[in-house]
């Protein structure tokens, strides 16, 4: 089955030109999932266009695909498009969409789909490079992603021309070996990793993990090119990805984005409410019945560090308390789960950034700035 065709595919001669080989690039890569490689990517983007440079972006396979308009795209690449006029289009920065069958489909036939798949990221990086000083170019997991359909990183990275950043998780050893692992795929693909960026570090740990993880990462051959702590604000989910995650419906969803910092069950008394709500962002999770807490929240004044509440078991508290509730500004959803389940699928979800974190993005720029060697990085690539 061919691949669905999009933006200049039908443009005649054009399949037969040669992929721009004079725009600079750089391939963010990682060693697991969640390390960090979008965030890195929107740093990166925003410091190189701070510096002047004409920037393209793209990302070449997308897992998890989201809608735009016509388009199936990957999600951090809506968030790019949203974040930066690229003057792009975003099927050509995210020219590859996974669906549920691909991999079958491509296994059934690998000699069709194989080339289609590599023209199809070719030509896009061309439009993502058209105009640009350097592309940045967004990966998917480790090195081996996508191998089964013969697009792994390692082979989009040759296929493409680029040398490769690595994205690892604070640390000293599981990191390195990781590297080693990933860097072992780079190479048999003919692909020079050119650094390592080590990202989630605890800040007490940052100059320690410098000067060790620098110097194993000399014995292989690759310059440590930035040391990342930590941000909590990262960390934090904000109360739509909560609902989301948990399935939740609203209630009441007042304006304006709440993040969630700590999570807590309504298993105490009315009279200890007020010990739960000295940390702001505080999201509890409760069953509807238990108004004599609820009321207490809004006597204790809730309104102001309450994240949100969401009444679990599928029971909802009377119209009077949901009255109450309500004019005190207090975001409230329901769910069918019970509370523990609840507070065990927010506590292991995974926080991505969203283009409605407005508060995570300025902080995800200056971190880039702050702790990457981004001049370094422009003379390897």
């Amino acid at each position: 089955m061919a691949i669905k065709k999009r933006f200049a595919d039908n443009i005649p001669g054009l399949l037969s030109q040669p992929m721009n080989h004079s725009t600079r690039r750089v391939f963010v890569a990682a060693t697991r999932m969640n390390d960090g490689k979008t965030t890195t990517c929107l740093g990166l983007t925003a410091s190189l266009r701070s510096m002047g440079l004409k920037v393209g972006y793209i990302k070449p396979i997308a897992q998890r695909v989201v809608m735009s308009g016509e388009d199936r795209v990957d999600e951090d690449t809506l968030l790019i498009d949203g974040l930066f006029d690229l003057d792009i289009p975003i099927a050509a920065m995210s020219p590859v969409a996974i669906e549920p069958d691909f991999t079958k489909r491509f296994l059934e036939n690998p000699d069709e789909i194989g080339p289609q798949l590599r023209d199809r990221i070719c030509r896009a990086f061309d439009r993502a490079a058209y105009g640009k000083e350097i592309v940045v170019v967004e990966g998917s997991g480790h090195a081996g992603v996508g191998s089964v359909f013969g697009a792994s990183n390692a082979d989009n990275a040759r296929v493409l021309g680029s040398k490769v950043l690595i994205v690892a998780a604070g640390g000293i050893g599981k990191p390195i070996d990781e590297v080693a692992l990933n860097k072992a795929l780079f190479d048999k693909s003919g692909v020079e990793v050119i650094g390592v960026i080590l990202n989630k570090v605890l800040p007490d740990k940052a100059d320690f993990i410098r000067d060790f993880a620098g110097r194993g990462l000399k014995r292989m051959g690759i310059p440590l090119l930035g040391v990342v702590p930590i941000q909590e604000t990262l960390v934090y989910p904000n109360l739509d990805q909560v609902a989301e995650e948990t399935r939740a419906r609203w209630i009441h969803q007042p304006a304006g984005l709440r993040r969630v910092r700590r999570v807590v069950i309504g298993a105490m008394s009315a009279r200890r409410a007020a010990e739960y709500l000295k940390v702001n962002g505080t999201l509890v999770i409760v069953p509807g019945d238990r108004e004599d807490l609820l009321e207490a929240f809004i006597a204790e004044g809730g309104s102001k560090s309450l994240a949100g509440v969401i009444f679990s078991n599928g029971l909802l508290p009377s119209e009077a308390t949901i009255k109450h509730l309500t004019e005190a500004g207090i975001p409230l959803a329901s769910v069918e789960a019970e509370s523990f389940a609840v507070t065990a699928r927010i506590n292991n979800m995974t926080v991505k950034t969203m283009r409605q974190d407005a508060d995570k993005i300025p902080i995800i720029e200056k971190m880039i700035a702050d702790y990457v060697d981004i001049k370094s990085l422009l003379k390897l690539v």
